[in-house]
């Protein structure tokens, strides 16, 4: 029913086949694999991460491996600004989602995740309207490649440097209906991850309901909002002033009536852990440790 997974960023320095050595001994089915480019240059937590080369890969190596270890890859990811205010950037990103794109249908991967991006120069209709513009190639190199495409929620908005607004538009059910709209292909979907709706204060069940047929890909991440910091901060502060991500059960997701509504819509495909909790970054130790909690704690809700 479900096809439990991780995130490969959280094993960044580790080859593909450490990682997918890693989930086969450890009772996972898929992983997610990061593909950031060579030298991105982005220095952001769990940005630029590269297990799969999609400028240079070995197609028989990477399915050797995953057979050899009882794995497949649930998608490639890859999570960059395509809508940033500088051209030049955004062209660079637009172009090598594109190649993972087609890197997705070489490989036999069903899907692609990424974000929408963000120009925190301009409002929303204004961004919507570039998003309209700009993603219209991306979404004409997925249906030629029969690929889906899944948009993770998240609105990148945690820091300083992230602000005004964050930096990717589908942060909300409001915004996903504009997207959806503007590209109506069933290829074009989410990867949801209902940790990213705790923190807005918005209900992260009943998306699950509304937009079942849009369920391309689902992250699984608990968040903590401390109720004492945000009466203190405020919901203008910078997010990561009142709330933490948290490994699955250590946080706010309802995680049973999560589950019961991926069961009530039939939901069939991956459910990946991604950690990203700081109390386990201490050593390599702690980011295994986080890994092998999180897949213990998830499998309660698993056949």
């Amino acid at each position: 029913m479900f096809q439990l997974g991780f995130v490969s960023a959280i094993l960044d320095g580790k080859s593909f086949d450490e990682v997918i050595g890693f989930a086969g001994q450890n009772g996972f089915e898929s992983v997610e694999i990061m593909c950031w480019p060579g030298g991105s240059g982005d220095n952001r937590r769990y940005a630029g991460v590269t297990h799969i080369d999609v400028e240079n890969f070995d197609k028989t190596m990477i399915q050797n491996t995953l057979s050899k270890n009882g794995v497949v890859i649930s998608g490639l990811g890859y999570y960059p600004n395509p809508l940033d205010s500088d051209s030049a950037k955004s062209e660079y990103y637009i172009e090598h989602i594109k190649k993972v794109i087609r890197a997705c249908n070489a490989l036999e991967i069903p899907v692609m995740n990424t974000f929408i991006g963000r120009n925190q120069k301009l409002n929303m209709e204004e961004n919507l309207k570039l998003f309209r513009k700009l993603w219209a190639p991306i979404i004409a190199v997925a249906e030629q490649e029969g690929v889906k495409i899944g948009i993770e929620n998240c609105p990148m908005f945690f820091t300083n440097d992230e602000w005004p607004g964050g930096k990717n538009l589908a942060i909300s059910p409001a915004v996903w209906d504009q997207m959806f709209e503007a590209f109506p292909t069933p290829l074009f979907g989410l990867n949801y991850d209902p940790s990213h709706m705790i923190f807005q204060h918005m209900d992260e069940i009943k998306p699950i309901y509304d937009y079942k047929d849009r369920l391309h890909h689902i992250h699984i991440k608990d968040v903590k909002v401390y109720k004492e910091k945000l009466d203190r901060v405020g919901i203008f502060a910078n997010p990561l002033e009142y709330h933490s991500p948290k490994l699955p059960g250590l946080g706010d997701v309802n995680w049973r009536a999560f589950f019961a509504a991926l069961t009530d819509i039939r939901y069939r495909g991956p459910v990946v852990i991604e950690v990203e909790d700081k109390a386990f970054e201490g050593s390599e130790e702690d980011v295994r440790k986080a890994i092998l909690t999180s897949r213990n704690y998830v499998k309660q809700f698993l056949p």
